[in-house]
């Protein structure tokens, strides 16, 4: 792990983008429980109507391969396709649990947001120290994220001021960028940095973000493994995986 400081310094590294969710912060348990809940119910309730039985979410391979790093409702249209249900897309007005879209994405955001109250936005100090001590030496920073939860996750910890820069998934959709793994949330952050991708390192937990920073040709992509996913971050094309982050 320490050979990141040093391709960093290889690289000519100037600037740094960092994913939110399980990176920064210790939100996607959280978010793949909400998943969970909301998928599982909405399941059973179709496996009772069409008089079968369909397998439920996986909190790791189906949050890993369907949603991890995506827009929710991107989410919501993988996982249904890989059960072969298909459901209208529904309107932004749809009530959380309208079998729509829509309305199970929101029903899902819904879970996330009660378990975030009764929980607490938790950061992964190792990353906030490297983080912190990069920008010490002039070095700006991004924060991008496919939520739109963004901004109230980071104010929440505290954190919301340290970037130069946050994409998230309300800017995404003002700016109608394409979710993960196209490689637009990256190149708007970039931008906002005002440096090229070929002078700056992203930091991703997930297949769609490596598979997004790859695509755009960044110098350097990080996988960030926090235990369960480091053989399809390698698998993704990530330039190197670490499981924390060394000191700086």
């Amino acid at each position: 792990m320490s050979n990141l400081n040093q391709l960093i310094e290889e690289k000519n590294i100037k600037a740094l983008i960092f994913d939110m969710d399980g990176v920064i912060t210790k939100t996607a348990v959280v978010h793949a429980e909400a998943w969970k809940r909301m998928c599982d119910a909405y399941l059973k309730q179709r496996g009772e109507r069409d008089g079968k039985k369909y397998e439920l979410f996986d909190v790791q391979e189906d949050y890993r391969k369907f949603v991890d790093g995506m827009p929710r409702l991107d989410g919501v249209r993988n996982f249904l396709k890989s059960r072969d249900i298909t459901i209208p897309e529904g309107n932004p007005g749809d009530e959380p649990g309208t079998e729509t879209v829509v309305g199970l994405g929101e029903l899902k955001n819904l879970y996330f947001q009660e378990m975030l109250r009764q929980n607490g936005v938790v950061v992964f100090e190792d990353t906030m120290d490297f983080l912190q001590e990069y920008k010490r030496k002039g070095f700006p920073v991004a924060v991008i994220s496919s939520s739109k939860n963004s901004y109230d996750i980071l104010r929440s910890a505290r954190i919301d001021k340290i970037f130069d820069t946050r994409v998230d998934g309300v800017v995404s959709a003002e700016l109608k960028l394409e979710g993960k793994p196209a490689p637009d949330i990256f190149l708007e952050a970039a931008k906002r940095l005002n440096v090229s991708p070929q002078e700056t390192a992203i930091f991703e937990d997930a297949q769609a973000g490596i598979e997004a920073g790859k695509a755009a040709g960044f110098a350097l992509v990080v996988g960030v493994d926090r235990g369960t996913n480091k053989e399809s971050l390698e698998a993704s094309g990530a330039d190197v995986v670490i499981n924390r982050f060394p000191n700086p």
